[in-house]
């Protein structure tokens, strides 16, 4: 591929991604109705009438509970890779108990299963030249892979409870937060010096 050519595939991308939402908005200018009325021209406030102007001040506490649940959740998105290999590996054990079990003329079938299984999840060459693996290696390997993705799953847990745990002692969970005890709230004693008396 030239780079000529690249550049034209990036144009390419770039004006189909520019032309998709200004053909779609005007189509939908020329394909919708215009019946206004002042109960259309009416800002939409969760259903209920609107009191006061749109143009307020939002209050930021919803961006931070939006925020933090934000984080969290996302984080969560991080224990897929662990469950699947976790579920790989305890089908790999699976896999060897079956073997075991097997009737002799099935044994053959079940062992190649398990071989073919066991070489995805550890990526190992596959094909002619591949070194043959015990049984008991395969399994005692799943055994190991399924306890180390628990036990990394169990320490990235745990990080996020202590982050848990730090916004939830500072109070960014909760909905009104105090912002300091009566008794540093209470008015200083006058000194009976003046403003700038006291600054010297």
């Amino acid at each position: 591929m030239t780079p000529t050519s690249i550049v034209a595939y990036l144009t390419l991308f770039l004006a189909v991604g520019a032309l998709f939402p200004l053909v779609s908005l005007l189509v939908g200018w020329f394909l919708r109705a215009w019946l206004p009325s002042a109960e259309k021209l009416q800002s939409y406030e969760c259903g209920e009438q609107a009191v006061g102007s749109s143009f307020v001040q939002f209050d930021l506490r919803f961006y931070v509970i939006a925020l933090v649940f934000l984080i969290f959740e996302v984080e969560v998105a991080f224990f897929f890779p662990w469950a699947v290999v976790f579920g790989k590996a305890t089908q790999l054990k699976g896999l060897g108990a079956a073997v075991a079990a097997a009737p002799a003329d099935q044994r053959a079938a079940y062992g190649r299963a398990l071989e073919e299984k066991y070489r995805e999840l550890v990526a190992r060459p596959a094909g002619p030249a591949a070194a043959p693996v015990e049984r008991a290696t395969m399994v005692d390997d799943a055994r190991t892979l399924a306890l180390a993705s628990m036990a990394d799953l169990a320490v990235f847990f745990a990080v996020l409870l202590v982050g848990f745990a730090y916004v939830w002692n500072r109070g960014d969970l909760t909905w009104v937060r105090a912002m300091g005890s009566p008794a540093t709230a209470e008015a200083p004693q006058s000194s009976g010096l003046t403003p700038f008396e006291s600054v010297r």
